[in-house]
């Protein structure tokens, strides 16, 4: 990595601090100010991320020096807008005063913490810090990434451009790309690929702080938020896939983002500002991961029912003491914020507004007015998605005719049958994945339930409609691999989180009762619409991840109103003491998860301390890596510059872009000599220098010029012409 690289990898972060600085919000009432402020900062450098890709993509410059001067003229703009914060405050413009402070209050906060607190607190940020440390050390390795994620960013370098290709591996370029932007900053300015896993590991913390602000916003304290973030950071699939190149938990750091900027729509009208984090955040969901906008969806029609509330009421939020018997929908008068622009509303007992200490008028006159204002803040939300995801969109609908790609890609993941014995087939199985447990008895009997019930009821429980690709239902999930380990602890306390919630919201969360029940709601139809829209798969676990990260807060606040409620000293201690026991197992999980958990871990065999870098590259298949270096060598002993690939859609093809460069560095010219693309024909054998082959023998004979020398190696091959 040059010098002026290190300088710019610091760029996005000190940005995000800026912006922490210069959004934070106006109101001292607000809920987790500074949490509020980071996700703020986090949504605005996304959204400019991803624009600056789709910015100068369109110009092909995805250069270096044109990301150095974007990345410079935004961090000086993040640097104003902070410092005129600042001075708009009145805080010292010290940066260094400013980070002192701010320790200062942290350490007070340890200081009040309680045993357990510290406990809850201390596991987390470890779990952090050693998932910082693997991704640092861990060469990328997901099995995806080797087949489309980095491949995607190396050919954008190569061409400097967005523009289709040729490829016989659809998913590089109908699948999203959102998290593959991110990265693309991240190999301009390094040259390789040493800091991708930091992308994801990122987005983990982002998830663990908007999660645990959505507890705060349902009412939870400082416990309650403390056991949000403990239950979500201990979960196998979160701690792993926070060392990987993987997509999902970039994924749901956004739906996150959308879900507590929603709820606070929940409490006071929207300014323009949060009606553009908004969008940004849908956007950003949607570039990322299409079924991310299952969660979505329903969270912006909750933020747009609060809104017509508020507008209905003329502002009012209507607090605890107005009927002490019916269920608070967004808490007690106290809990009331505003935003600097718009102040807090509360009712008083007689029932007139009372905005900023004056009382208004009865809602009737301006309800017209409120309802319109919504309708353009909702369209005005959909608006900025479509700018951020909208190019992408613009792309596939030209090349594909459609929007969402292909018909291969339409039907492959999306549920193809929508009667309800399908769709409950579909959720038992889904359900049954992602609750699996060690115990083979168990996962058995219970898989065996499933598929007799479904034959009961007239449904194959392999029917193609509702079941991805040839794959098999049952699979065991429950073994630390990042694309499919289960979530059975924490989804179970998620689980019993939902029905108090609905049933008994009063007793979890008294100060803001409606708002949770009403949040459990959108959690719930986000799970139902899942099962009723993606087909049951053997990865499928990774796809629930952004509804994992809604659902930790419903587990955390019934823990926190387990752990404070006053029931008899026996009936107490029982249920304390199973909620600690869950917890210490799902934390002896998170870490076993890092310690052992595939194929990333700290000790054992494929250690990422003891194990070289293309042995960790090549983890998931060992027996491909001297096939892959020995094909390599050979054609770049042979002097090849341009290299055909011949591979089917699942095949790795990153390495390629690893093994084939020059010593300098430079990237070799790779084209495709079968393409899935109607419309971009592959490049002709007997142009390349050398042709390199993964998976069929017979597919690779078929392309080899005549007279040229093939040579197989197993699952790779490589073709020479006549010296």
């Amino acid at each position: 990595m040059s010098a002026a690289g290190s300088l710019l990898v610091a760029a996005p972060l000190a940005a995000v601090l800026s912006l922490t600085v210069a959004l934070r919000p106006r109101g001292t009432d607000a809920i987790a100010p500074l949490r509020l402020a980071v996700i703020r900062a986090a949504v605005v450098t996304g959204a400019f991320a991803v624009l600056t890709v789709e910015l100068l993509g369109a110009l092909r410059l995805l250069t270096l020096p044109a990301f150095a001067v974007a990345w410079l003229i935004f961090l000086t703009v993040a640097a104003g807008a902070a410092g005129r914060r600042r001075r708009r405050d009145g805080t010292p413009g010290d940066p260094a005063a400013a980070a002192r402070a701010g320790l200062a209050r942290l350490a007070g906060r340890w200081r009040t913490a309680g045993r357990g607190e510290r406990l809850l607190a201390g596991t987390v940020g470890g779990l952090v810090l050693v998932e910082l440390l693997i991704a640092l050390l861990a060469e990328p390795n997901n099995f995806d990434s080797q087949t489309y994620h980095l491949p995607k960013v190396e050919h954008w370098v190569a061409q400097r451009g967005l523009e289709f290709w040729p490829t016989a591996i659809h998913r590089q370029v109908t699948i999203p790309p959102g998290a593959e932007y991110l990265l693309l900053h991240l190999r301009l300015f390094t040259g390789g690929d040493a800091l991708h896993n930091l992308v994801q590991w990122a987005a983990g913390v982002g998830c663990l702080l908007g999660a645990a602000r959505i507890a705060a916003q349902l009412g939870g304290g400082r416990r309650a938020q403390l056991l949000t973030a403990f239950v979500l950071a201990t979960t196998p699939m979160v701690a792993l896939q926070a060392t990987s190149t993987q997509t999902d938990l970039v994924c749901a750091a956004w739906v996150a983002c959308v879900a507590t900027l929603a709820l606070d729509g929940l409490r006071r009208r929207a300014g323009a500002g949060t009606l553009l984090l908004l969008g940004a955040a849908t956007g950003l969901t949607a570039v990322t991961k299409t079924s991310g906008l299952i969660g979505v969806g329903p969270l912006l029609l909750l933020w747009g029912i609060g809104q017509l509330r508020l507008a209905y009421l003329d502002g009012p939020v209507r607090t605890a003491g107005d009927d002490p018997g019916r269920p608070v929908l967004v808490g007690v008068g106290a809990g009331a914020v505003g935003d600097g622009d718009h102040p807090a509303v509360t009712a008083g007992p007689a029932g007139p507004a009372v905005r900023g200490g004056v009382t208004g008028r009865p809602a009737g006159p301006s309800r017209g007015a409120g309802v319109a204002r919504t309708a353009a803040g909702s369209l005005l939300v959909l608006l900025v998605a479509l700018v951020v995801v909208g190019p992408f969109l613009a792309r596939v609908q030209a090349e594909f005719g459609h929007p969402l790609g292909p018909p291969r890609l339409r039907e492959s993941i999306p549920m193809e049958r929508h009667d309800p014995a399908s769709v409950l087939v579909n959720a038992l199985r889904i359900g049954h994945t992602a609750l699996d447990t060690p115990l083979a008895p168990v996962r058995a009997g219970t898989a065996e339930a499933i598929m007799a019930g479904s034959r009961a009821i007239g449904v194959d429980p392999q029917d193609r409609a509702i079941t991805f690709g040839r794959e098999v239902f049952p699979v065991p999930a429950w073994y630390p691999d990042e694309d499919r380990v289960a979530f059975p602890l924490v989804g179970a306390l998620a689980l019993v989180g939902a029905v108090l919630a609905l049933a008994r919201p009063a007793r979890v969360a008294p100060a803001a009762a409606g708002a949770l029940r009403a949040y459990a709601v959108v959690v719930v139809a986000a799970v139902l619409l899942h099962t009723a829209m993606i087909k049951w798969q053997p990865w499928g676990n990774r796809l629930l991840l952004y509804a994992l990260i809604l659902a930790a807060p419903l587990a955390g606040l019934w823990l926190d109103a387990l752990f404070r409620r006053r029931l008899a000293p026996g009936r107490r201690s029982v249920a304390a003491g199973l909620a600690a026991t869950v917890l210490a197992a799902s934390a002896l999980a998170g870490v076993l998860a890092l310690s052992y958990g595939f194929p990333r871990r700290l000790v054992g065999a494929g250690s990422v301390l003891t194990t070289s870098e293309w042995d960790t590259r090549f983890l998931r298949r060992p027996q491909w890596t001297d096939e892959f270096r020995g094909a390599a060598d050979a054609v770049r002993a042979s002097g090849a510059r341009r290299i055909g690939l011949v591979q089917q859609n699942d095949n790795w093809e990153y390495p390629w872009w690893l093994l084939l460069r020059d010593a300098d560095g430079r990237p070799p010219e790779l084209v495709a000599l079968e393409s899935v693309l109607p419309d971009r024909p592959p490049a002709a054998p007997a142009s390349t220098d050398a042709i390199v082959c993964t998976g069929s023998r017979a597919a690779c004979v078929k392309l080899v010029p005549p007279g040229w020398t093939l040579t197989w190696r197993g699952y790779v091959g490589y073709a020479l012409p006549p010296t």
